[in-house]
C-alpha cells in the first residue's frame, strides 16, 4: 500500500493497516528507542508507547515533512516526557561551570562495535544522556534542547560537556577491560 493510503487507512483504525504500518518502521523507531532508554525492555515498551501515542494522533499529520521524522518526533517527544515526570531534581539551578576544554574520543579509542558504543551511552545518567542524543545524535541546538527539556542553554552545555567526560570515561575503561582479557 502507498504510504499516503496507509496513512488514511491507519486514521480510520483499519487494524491491517496499523499492522502494515508497524512493521514498516518498528525497527527504524526502535533504534530511536534505543538510544534513550537504558534497557532492550524500557526501549521496547516506548515502542509500544510511541505507536498508541502515533496511531492516535496520525490525524494530526498533514504531510507537511517526512512522515517517519514526524513519527520520529513524537518518539524522541514521548522519552522527553517520560523523563521530565521521573525527574526529581531541577536542572534550572544546576551551577554552570565554564567549560573550556573540548573532549573528543579518537577514532582508535572507539569501541569495535556500535552496539558497544550504544551500550555506553545507555549508561550515561538521564539528564546527560537525553542532551548528548539530542545535540550529538539528533542535530538539535542547545536552543531547543532548553526549550525542550525546560533548562538553560548553559545546562545543556554543561550537560553535554559532562556527557562527553562520562563517555570517555567509559571509552577507556572498556578498551582497558578488552585488553586484559585479551592478555595485552
Amino acid at each position: 500500500m502507498e504510504l499516503d493510503q496507509l496513512i488514511k487507512s491507519c486514521a480510520k483504525k483499519n487494524r491491517r493497516a496499523r499492522e502494515e504500518l508497524y512493521h514498516k518502521y518498528e525497527k527504524r523507531l526502535f533504534q530511536v528507542c534505543l538510544k534513550y532508554c537504558r534497557s532492550l525492555e524500557e526501549a521496547e515498551d516506548h515502542l509500544h508507547d510511541v505507536f498508541i501515542e502515533i496511531f492516535e494522533n496520525i490525524k494530526k499529520y498533514k504531510g507537511k515533512g517526512s512522515f517517519e521524522g514526524w513519527m520520529k518526533r513524537i518518539a524522541i517527544n514521548k522519552a522527553i516526557d517520560k523523563y521530565k515526570k521521573i525527574r526529581t531534581y531541577d536542572l534550572k539551578d544546576d551551577k554552570i561551570e565554564i567549560l573550556t576544554e573540548d573532549v573528543t574520543i579518537a577514532p582508535n579509542e572507539l569501541p569495535a562495535s556500535i552496539e558497544d558504543v550504544i551500550g555506553l551511552i545507555r549508561e550515561l545518567p538521564d539528564q546527560y544522556r537525553l542532551v548528548f542524543n539530542l545535540y550529538q545524535l539528533d542535530g538539535y541546538s542547545h536552543k531547543e534542547i532548553a526549550l525542550m527539556l525546560n533548562i538553560s542553554e548553559g545546562t545543556s552545555k554543561s550537560n553535554l560537556h559532562r556527557a562527553k567526560i562520562k563517555l570517555k570515561e567509559k571509552v577507556v575503561a572498556l578498551k582497558k577491560r578488552s585488553a586484559v582479557k585479551n592478555g595485552k
